[in-house]
């Protein structure tokens, strides 16, 4: 049986969430401040970043290297969201997820200049933006630490390492756009010497 247009249409608002509280997927109703809602929203707020870094001109590699990462962080979300994935039969993301962050870190690398100082963040818009997904990044990796203290044998780890190596990734993917881009980056040589009084 076809739905007509009318029957298919869902509305985007529900106002079950009006009173600060909402529902993990398949599981029980949380509070919008509880530490598993921060860390999926953070996740998200994440892959939000690297739509914009997506959105700016780069080479159609990266930008399908950045595609699959987005895709892993809607799996990466949906283990955050629910309590039950095995029984949602939701796919976790795991070792071959990491060895191809490490993989794509390595053939970066070997184009880039030696590492000899800290960077400033910045560069190019997209280098920029990379950036600027990085420390989101962290923020979310941080978040799902406090998520493996609070639920040992929830199984979060390897979300955390997940975001771990793709922190180093982004890192090294906004110096590869600067590079490819003829933008050098920009050096941080520390505090000026004050002046003798």
């Amino acid at each position: 049986m076809m739905l007509n247009k009318e029957q298919h249409k869902m509305k985007i608002y529900t106002r079950t969430g009006d009173a600060g509280m909402t529902g993990l997927f398949a599981g029980p109703r949380v509070s919008k401040d509880d530490l598993r809602i921060e860390s999926f929203g953070t996740v998200d707020e994440l892959n939000s970043v690297l739509g914009v870094a997506r959105s700016h001109p780069i080479d159609a590699d990266i930008a399908d290297q950045l595609e699959q990462v987005q895709a892993d962080l809607f799996t990466v979300g949906a283990r955050l969201a629910t309590t039950q994935p095995e029984r949602l039969k939701i796919r976790l993301v795991g070792d071959a997820d990491v060895q191809r962050l490490e993989d794509w870190i390595d053939a970066h690398e070997e184009s880039l200049p030696a590492l000899e100082h800290f960077i400033l963040p910045g560069g190019s818009v997209a280098a920029a933006s990379v950036h600027h997904a990085r420390t989101v990044g962290r923020r979310a990796e941080r978040l799902v630490v406090g998520l493996v203290a609070a639920y040992p044998n929830e199984g979060y780890e390897v979300v955390g390492i997940y975001l771990n190596r793709l922190s180093d990734y982004l890192f090294v993917l906004a110096r590869a756009i600067n590079h490819r881009g003829g933008v050098a980056d920009s050096i941080w040589i520390g505090e000026p010497s004050s002046p003798s009084s």
